[in-house]
């Protein structure tokens, strides 16, 4: 099946309800339509919506900005999947070391002080290489100094250099009509996750919605095993050195 643009989605929301324009209006199938991407973001893990950020700490800052819409065009940051800092304060060349993950107390009782609302705090930082962080919130928005923050332990002592891996939620088809990564690779389950709203919003028949229903999980289980099948390792990626063995002559 060939992907979808707005127009086209919006036309077959109608076609398949049969109700028309007068009561499907463009914003009220715009809403069911990012209800459906939604759900399905939320449904599965979609490889194509992981990103990475690069940047340098500040010396004796320990705050770092959850990544926000940036130049991706999305909507903002989902969770953090980890955060790795480099000993260089030039480039992430070479191995860098994985932060671990605490909650704002560890970090607070590591640096043996107090903290007060979202990361606010008193006392002497302690000053090194960091080795945790933790999130803190205080996102009001989605751009890069309102989309909420990290704070890290011990305090960085130099601009090392950091890498943020993280999932956004994707731009809605709503918005970049002329198509998504969802619109175009999953358009049956998009297109069955709608016509769920759609008759949920029409209040029936049951049946249809529960037929639609059934037909978006289905679709679903699909999606999801191109999605792992897309992280299985291959002859290349899986870790191993290989080195090629030289046979005997008879």
């Amino acid at each position: 099946m060939a992907g979808y643009t707005l127009s086209a989605l919006e036309a077959d929301i109608r076609s398949y309800t049969e109700v028309d324009s007068n009561v499907f209006t463009g914003a009220i199938l715009g809403r069911f339509i990012e209800h459906a991407e939604n759900r399905i973001f939320y449904d599965v893990p979609i490889d194509a919506y992981r990103y990475v950020s690069e940047g340098n700490f500040a010396v004796d800052d320990k705050t770092l900005n959850v990544p926000g819409l940036g130049s991706k065009g999305n909507t903002g940051t989902v969770f953090v999947r980890g955060i790795e800092v480099f000993t260089s304060t030039a480039n992430s060349e070479g191995e860098g070391t994985w932060l671990q993950k605490k909650d704002q107390t560890y970090l607070s009782e590591y640096v043996n002080e107090l903290t007060g609302t979202e990361g606010g705090s008193t006392g002497q930082d302690v000053t090194g290489f960091p080795k945790y962080y933790a999130m803190f919130g205080g996102a009001t928005a989605v751009s890069d100094t309102t989309s909420g923050g990290m704070y890290v332990a011990p305090t960085p002592d130099a601009t090392y250099r950091f890498r943020i891996y993280y999932d956004m939620i994707p731009k809605s088809l709503v918005t970049k009509t002329s198509g998504t990564y969802i619109s175009q690779y999953f358009p049956q389950g998009l297109l069955y996750a709608c016509l769920t709203e759609a008759y949920g919003y029409l209040k029936g028949p049951m049946d249809m919605l529960t037929l639609y229903e059934n037909k978006y999980k289905q679709e679903l289980q699909k999606f999801a095993g191109v999605q792992l099948g897309r992280r299985r390792r291959d002859d290349y990626t899986d870790g191993t050195v290989r080195i090629p063995i030289k046979s005997p002559s008879p």
